[in-house]
This record gives C-alpha cells, structure tokens and sequence, in this order.
C-alpha cells in the first residue's frame, strides 16, 4: 500500500484530535443554554387538593356540539344528558295544501367531531318526544318537559366517524344516492307528523313564531333500560342547517300529476333567533369515590376527580409559598413546573383520559381569573407581551407520560413575593380546542390523578430558583 503526502497529512490530524478528546461521546452534544433549566430545583412544596362539584351551565346554542348519551363509568357513576330541539320552518315558506301526503318523517341530527364512550359493543336506544312547552329555561340543569307518547325510536351501535348514503329527493326528477356526513336518523310517526305539521294552516306554516308556538318542539333522550353496554356520549353538530326533520310528501301539481317533495326543516344555529337547541345533563355518583369526596371536602385524599360535562374540578392552594423566602431567601424563579400524573389504571377504553386540562384561579370576589402565565402579562410563558401561547402553558395529555405539566413561573413567583394571593387554584377538564375557566358542555372526558400525598403518582410543583442579594 502507498500513501500519498496528503493520506499521511489527513491520517495525522485524526489522530490528533482524536487524541486531545478526553470525552468522544460527548462531541456535538453539548447543551443549548438558552434550552438548559438553571438554578436549584425545589421539589417538596405541599400542594392541599379536593375534588369540587362543578355548576350548571348554559346549555343553549353557546355550546359548540350538544350532548347526548348515557354512560356508565365504574369511578364516576352514571351521566346522562338529553337535547331539547326547537324546530322551525324553512327561510321559504312550504306550501302543503291541502291533499299533501306525507311519505317519510325522518329527525336528523348530525354527529359532530367527538364521541366519548363506546363505539364497539354498545348498542344505543334513542327516544323521540314532543316538547310540552316551548324552551324557555336553559341551564344544563333545567329539565325540559315532554309529551310522553313516543314519536320514534333509534336503536343501533353509533359510528361517528362513518359517512352514509341517502337518497336524495328532486322534484321532477329522478332520485340521487349522495354521502353525508355521520348522522342519527329517527324515523319519526308519520300520523303525528301528518296532524302537526301539513295539517297546519299555511299562515302557521310560514311564520316561524306562530309554527314556535303550535309545535313546540322536539326531545330526545337514551332509553336506560334498552340501552345496552358501558354507553357513551355523542356530541351533535346544530350549526348552520347540518340538523333537520325532513318530511318527504307527495302533492298535487298544477298539471293534476303528482309531485315528490322534501323539505327540511332546520334546527340549531340557524339566523333564526327562535331556533333554540338545549341540553340537560345530569351526574349520578351514588356509590362512587367520587361521592365519598364531594361528602368530604376538608380531607386529603391520595386521588382527586376531573369530569366534562359539567361534572367535577379539583381545587389546589399552595399553603407554604408565602414562606418560601423565609426558608429559601429572596429568589427569581427561573422556572416553575405544575406536574400532573394520572393514576395508575384509571384510563382503559372506553374511559379515555381528558385531552387537555385548563388551569386558573380565583380573584379576591372569587372570579375565575387568568394565571400570569396565560395571559397577556409580559411575562407570559409566551415571552411576548399581548398574546397567549397555549401550547408553552401546557395542560395538554401527554400519552407517553401519562401526565399534565403546566408552566407557572410567574405565577409561582408572584405568590412567593406576595404580589398575588392564593385564593384557590383550579385544574378542570376542557375542550380540547378552547380554554375555558367555566365548566365545559363541551366534551365528556375524564381523569383520575394523582394528588400530593400520593406516594407513586404525586402531584407536585417543580421551582428552580435563583438566590439573589
């Protein structure tokens, strides 16, 4: 072999350099200091806990999907939530007559994004009402009465994410087959529809207030007894005119043949100011730990509670950052972490944990009020003054740690300076896509964590700290 001057010249820098590194696993690997976490890390602050019932809520067309479903949750007992429906007429005023025939009533109500629960083994049993009065009342908590003579019936597995075909109707023309999104369609009874809607007088027909008034309106609800497996709760997508009653009918035409028509008549968020949609939800913890806790408020418990739906929150005070200069001297917290573990085998399917998590606080008048952290403070966990970056903040579920970490750092160190008051802290489930400080109709997800005094899944808050003069 035969080494040119310029192989032996490459050869001895190689060696050199590889001679002068005492450390070659660490060669590129040294840490970004702008990423690296500096000062001394503080562990073992106590952090008292309690689950909370959470209030009812408005359960009108605020909510962005509407709840409907029944499940059974072996840590949390029962939920279920029905939806009250005002119906209205269509923006062009059907004309019936007074041969129209109705063909098929069908109540339509689109499936939104989310579904909570079962999708497997669960067979849903639906029932349809007609409301007793128009809706007038809105919390979740309201019951909205109903007629008790049943008007259709749903009763399949429910696939939220699975488009269907359906024919549809054009009048003088031949019917085409066409895919819509996810839906739960009720046949409704065609003689009741047949008497309440073409039996009205056209000058009913076309006034939406005056329609109001004669039909009231629409309430569905899970039948319990029928219903079979662990259940789950749907979420339904009122917006624009995704929801109706379609009536399919037939009618004499100007040539005395006879035409085919549908209509629909919408639901939901339509411009319609009477087009009203409300749900009432209600949680039964008979039996549960859950129960045991709400019973208990003043005792620490190795677990807390978070429900949607309106269910349960956890409140948590940090009692010795007030002192914390006392022990430690006066600091800047460099860095604060709020540690949220879910307990162990607590989060099989169909009990998915809840996706993200909101976090704040009480003010003096006991007001829910942003942290610091998640606001518009220059401070924020942002770093740029008038925007909040959720995504720094944190609170959303971690699946490989099976966790919640929020970032608290001026939180952390407005409490230890005295500049805030510990009225209270908050940790609540919300929606996945907006921050809320109130309870959520919004989703369905649970989570069962690990508080303070737990001993393998402990909440607890990470400080690293800097001492100053």
């Amino acid at each position: 072999m035969k080494f040119t001057k310029q192989d032996l010249l490459t050869l001895l820098i190689g060696l050199f350099l590889f001679a002068s590194c005492k450390n070659p696993d660490g060669v590129g690997l040294d840490v970004d200091p702008n990423t690296a976490i500096q000062g001394t890390l503080v562990d073992n602050q106590t952090i008292t806990s309690n689950t909370i019932q959470e209030s009812a809520i408005a359960a009108t067309n605020l909510l962005t999907a509407h709840p409907l479903g029944y499940i059974v949750d072996p840590v949390f007992g029962k939920t279920e939530s029905s939806v009250a429906m005002t119906v209205v007429p269509p923006s062009t005023a059907p004309d019936f007559g007074t041969t129209s025939t109705l063909d098929s009533a069908i109540l339509v109500m689109n499936l939104g994004k989310q579904f909570y629960g079962d999708t497997t083994t669960s067979k849903y049993s639906i029932d349809v009402y007609q409301l007793t009065n128009k809706i007038a009342n809105y919390k979740s908590s309201d019951v909205q009465a109903h007629n008790a003579t049943l008007l259709g019936n749903f009763n399949s597995k429910i696939y939220p994410n699975t488009p269907i075909k359906v024919y549809d109707i054009v009048t003088g023309k031949a019917d085409t087959l066409k895919t819509m999104t996810a839906q739960i369609r009720i046949p409704l009874n065609k003689a009741f529809i047949q008497a309440n809607i073409l039996g009205l007088a056209s000058t009913v027909t076309a006034s939406a207030p005056k329609f109001v008034d004669a039909f009231k309106g629409l309430y569905a609800e899970v039948n319990k007894t029928s219903t079979t497996g662990t259940g789950g709760v749907a979420f339904l997508d009122f917006a624009a005119s995704n929801s109706y009653v379609q009536l399919v009918y037939k009618k004499v035409n100007t040539s005395n043949g006879i035409d085919t028509i549908s209509t629909l008549f919408p639901i939901g968020r339509t411009n319609n100011a009477l087009s009203v949609v409300t749900a009432n939800i209600k949680h039964d913890y008979t039996g549960t730990a859950v129960k045991t806790q709400l019973d208990n408020p003043t005792t620490q418990y190795t677990v807390n509670y978070l429900q949607g739906l309106a269910g349960v929150k956890t409140k948590i005070s940090f009692p010795n950052l007030a002192n914390f200069s006392s022990t430690y001297g006066k600091v800047v917290v460099n860095r604060a972490e709020l540690v949220i573990p879910l307990s162990n085998a607590t989060y099989a399917y169909p009990f998915s944990p809840a996706q993200r998590l909101s976090l704040y606080r009480w003010d003096i008048a006991e007001q829910p009020a942003q942290l610091p952290d998640h606001s518009t403070d220059p401070r924020a966990a942002s770093g740029a003054a008038g925007t909040v970056n959720d995504a720094v903040f944190g609170g959303y579920y971690d699946s490989v740690q099976n966790r919640y970490v929020f970032i608290v750092t001026s939180y952390i160190q407005d409490l230890i300076d005295k500049k805030l008051v510990d009225y209270g802290t908050f940790i609540a489930p919300t929606s996945l896509t907006a921050f809320e400080m109130t309870p959520t109709g919004a989703m369905a997800g649970r989570s069962v964590i690990g508080a303070n005094t737990n001993t393998t899944n402990k909440m607890k808050l990470n400080i690293y700290y800097t001492k100053i003069n």
